[in-house]
């Protein structure tokens, strides 16, 4: 199959010019589906059917809370669903990456859940200390999280001959390991400043994860042009006027 044709199956497979590699829900995805769904469960359980008016109005103030924690969830098993379409591995060191990813979720979902009630909460206040070890925890789970995705890109990127990936796949997989990386990093940066700021500015903490969102506005800017000119290159090099073969 010609570099053309698989550019072309790509956009029928879910994503613009990379072609998914993964057919069919796996044993290994069905799993962490389920593991997934697990962690979204325990997000709520402990949540009851609300009998008076007052008990209503307590349970949508956490609307907020449960609502961050399920898109932060969603976003790891997306994540987790676009790396296993892409390259679908089903080898040992991916299995065990994939364990110790999921071993992360389910862990973390409580000190997760609880962070963001504890943000949403008219009356949720700690002391200072409390707070630098929340912090320092939330920041070692995101770190753990993306060091798995890193490691796991990692292992796609040393397959990447018998992947037989094009220049806009290995252009992606380049970008999907540096932003993985980065997130290690901003988690861990997070988690020191927690460890090591006065108590008095022990915040700044939890303010440094906006440092996410400017990461990947330029991350995304300086990879989607690079993407755009591969593209097109690749569109003209495979167009009918300009047969190479």
């Amino acid at each position: 199959m010609s570099q053309g044709k698989r550019i072309i199956d790509a956009r029928l497979l879910g994503e613009p010019n990379f072609r998914w590699r993964g057919e069919g829900v796996t044993r290994l995805e069905g799993f962490s589906d389920a593991v997934f769904a697990f962690a979204v469960t325990l997000l709520v359980v402990s949540l009851e059917v609300p009998k008076t008016y007052g008990e209503l109005i307590n349970l949508m103030r956490g609307f907020g809370a449960f609502g961050i924690c399920f898109f932060l969830l969603a976003d790891v098993w997306f994540n987790h669903y676009r790396f296993f379409r892409r390259y679908g591995l089903q080898d040992g060191w991916s299995v065990f990456l994939n364990c110790v990813l999921l071993f992360f979720v389910v862990f973390y979902v409580y000190p997760l859940k609880f962070i963001f009630v504890l943000l949403f909460s008219s009356g949720g206040q700690i002391e200072a200390e409390q707070a630098r070890t929340l912090f320092i925890i939330y920041g070692l789970g995101y770190a753990a999280v993306f060091t798995v995705f890193a490691l796991l890109y990692w292992h796609a990127w040393g397959m990447r001959n018998a992947f037989e990936l094009n220049e806009i796949e290995l252009l992606k997989t380049r970008q999907s390991l540096v932003d993985h990386i980065a997130m290690v990093i901003i988690g861990l940066v997070s988690a020191l400043l927690a460890f090591s700021l006065p108590a008095n500015l022990v915040g700044i903490a939890g303010y440094f994860y906006f440092v996410i969102g400017i990461y990947y506005f330029v991350s995304g800017k300086l990879f989607e042009k690079r993407h755009r000119n591969l593209a097109k290159q690749t569109s003209e090099e495979f167009s009918p006027g300009n047969d190479t073969h």
